[in-house]
């Protein structure tokens, strides 16, 4: 079994805002999910799709090993038109390279070590490219839920100081690029710092608070970092931030003014996945045991169905039932036929008759990056 870093890159926003956090995780089960597997497999995917493209593999080899991804059950038909998309990106970053120098370092997914800064430090780059003074990390997120940004980004600066140390003493790097390809969201965004700041920073930031991370110590602060951590059901510091919602009870005005609806607005949605978050340790808790006072599990609600829907539809049509009364059809989804024949097949044979209707309105905070909703009855009035 691989070996987990306690302080990893991946969870770097999370451990540098509440150095606590990644002591207090170990005594929580790392799960893993189908999400998390799937994004493994289009790293796969992406790997070894590189490695044909930059001729350090057969072809022959490439489709042997593509067979191999083809048969596991998370594969999907549109996982190569979004690979494809990281792929692209990443030789085109490799032609510029080349470019400006011919003899360009180009590795793939590489261990980094950045445990000068960071205790045990380590993580992979996806892609490391080292040309002209400037290297560059590159990064495929697969996953769709949550648009992640290259500016700023905790993890790709780790992973930026673990190249830095690797390649300092052959290469003289002034400046570092960051980039993270999230195909399923159409998002590309890259972030650029000078190599002399990340070292600063490294060294007058990152340090100090990784070393507190790594003894589990500091101050616990909850915040929007606490999506991802293992203990953020039973925290009390979690607990504490979301219940500062209640003061609103005891309000002795009868109307909420807007500054005060605004600041519930801000904190209304993480007190919600902050409360699922507690039913859901909870429930599994109590099935393995635990006992919550004036609590008990029972089954929940479930529907009817079938069992043999073949032998349903005999018995019926041997009544004389009409084949139109006891079988509807409807055609699937365009996600769904994305993943069923592939993203540019849907494009190709289905593309002129595709629309995208405006959504509806969304409240959302004013640095979203998304133009204000423009309703019709407006434009008419």
């Amino acid at each position: 079994m691989a070996k987990h870093a306690i302080l990893s890159a991946s969870g770097a926003s999370r451990w540098l805002a509440c150095t606590p956090s990644a002591r207090l995780e170990q005594n929580y089960p790392n799960s893993t999910s189908d999400f998390a597997r799937e994004g493994t497999l289009s790293h796969e995917l992406g790997e070894l799709t590189l490695q044909k493209e930059l001729k350090l593999i057969s072809t022959r080899k490439y489709n042997s090993e593509v067979k191999k991804i083809q048969a596991n059950e998370l594969y999907t038909a549109d996982m190569p038109d979004y690979v494809d998309i990281y792929v692209d990106t990443c030789m085109e970053k490799v032609a510029e390279a080349k470019a400006k120098t011919p003899d360009a370092v180009i590795s793939l997914e590489q261990r980094l070590n950045f445990s000068r800064w960071v205790p045990e430090g380590f993580g992979t780059g996806d892609m490391v490219v080292i040309a002209d003074g400037t290297i560059e990390i590159i990064d495929l997120k697969y996953g769709k839920g949550v648009p992640v940004s290259a500016i700023g980004n905790k993890q790709m600066r780790l992973y930026a100081l673990g190249a830095i140390a690797e390649y300092e003493f052959l290469y003289d790097i002034e400046n570092v690029k960051m980039t993270i390809i999230q195909p399923r969201l159409d998002s590309i965004s890259t972030d650029e710092i000078k190599a002399e700041d990340l070292l600063r920073w490294a060294e007058e930031e990152l340090k100090p608070k990784a070393e507190l991370a790594f003894k589990g110590e500091g101050e616990f602060c909850a915040g929007d970092h606490c999506g991802f951590c293992r203990a953020k059901a039973v925290c009390k510091a979690r607990a504490d931030k979301n219940m500062e919602l209640a003061k609103y009870e005891f309000k002795e005005s009868t109307l909420l003014e807007k500054e005060e609806i605004a600041d519930i607005l801000g904190k209304v949605k993480e007190f919600t996945k902050w409360a699922k978050d507690i039913e859901d340790y909870a429930l599994q808790e109590a099935l393995n045991g635990a006992e919550f006072p004036g609590w008990k599990v029972v089954e929940g609600r479930s529907n009817r169905k079938w069992t043999n829907e073949d032998k349903i539809g005999e018995i019926l049509l041997g009544q004389g039932f009409l084949e139109n009364i006891i079988y509807t059809k409807k055609l699937t989804g365009i996600t769904n036929m994305e993943t069923a024949i592939g993203k540019k097949e849907v494009v190709r044979l289905l593309g002129d008759y595709i629309e995208k209707p405006q959504g509806k309105p969304v409240l959302v905070v004013e640095t979203d990056k998304r133009d204000v909703f423009n309703a019709a009855e407006a434009d008419f009035k």
